[in-house]
């Protein structure tokens, strides 16, 4: 979660790999959680929005006091 944020240019290879969807068919049952739903959910659950992330002091203790 520390680095969500950070991840957003349009050429970053880990952005490429938070977004890569893979062919074929979906396997039976319930689709697991991807890392985006968790960190969208941890956010939400903590009141954390992308302003606080851009102010660097700010989310390091935001992030601080959650550990």
């Amino acid at each position: 979660m520390v680095w969500a944020c950070a991840a957003k240019e349009d050429d970053d290879f880990v952005k490429k790999c938070m977004e890569f969807e893979v062919e074929g068919p979906r396997p039976r049952g319930r689709p697991k959680r991807t890392w985006t739903e968790v960190v969208r959910e941890d956010c939400q659950a903590r009141k954390l929005n992308k302003e606080d992330a851009m102010d660097r002091c700010k989310w390091r203790k935001l992030i601080t006091d959650v550990r």
